[in-house]
């Protein structure tokens, strides 16, 4: 007798696309999406630059920036135009392709966030 895993079910649905596969909503009604808190922090955002699991190529990354989902990206595409770079947002970190600590650091005071450099 085969079980039914505990995360599966279904995923796409032709009737309204994409479904959650938390809450089985379409991603559009999807409810434990809109109910993530804010994430807690001290009120700093870090910036440190960071190649551990890309193969040698370096990121900036961006912590502690308490903002909501769509705030954070939109304030992740506003930094990579700053550096005319490529990057993501993933998990509340903001990824910006290359060495571009410096830039970030500026762009961000100029906002009025309190910013300091992590790491080496």
């Amino acid at each position: 007798m085969k079980s039914r895993p505990a995360t599966g079910g279904l995923v796409y649905s032709t009737d309204s696309g994409r479904m959650c596969p938390v809450c089985r909503q379409p991603q559009a009604q999807c409810q434990c999406r809109t109910a993530k808190p804010l994430p807690a922090g001290d009120g700093i955002v870090r910036v440190s630059r960071e190649t551990k699991g890309r193969a040698g190529k370096g990121v900036t990354l961006v912590k502690g920036v308490a903002l909501e989902s769509e705030a954070l990206i939109a304030l992740g595409k506003q930094l990579k135009a700053t550096c005319g770079s490529g990057g993501t947002v993933k998990d509340g970190v903001i990824e910006v392709q290359g060495d571009h600590v410096e830039r970030v650091m500026e762009a961000l005071k100029k906002q009025g966030f309190t910013v300091k450099r992590a790491g080496g």
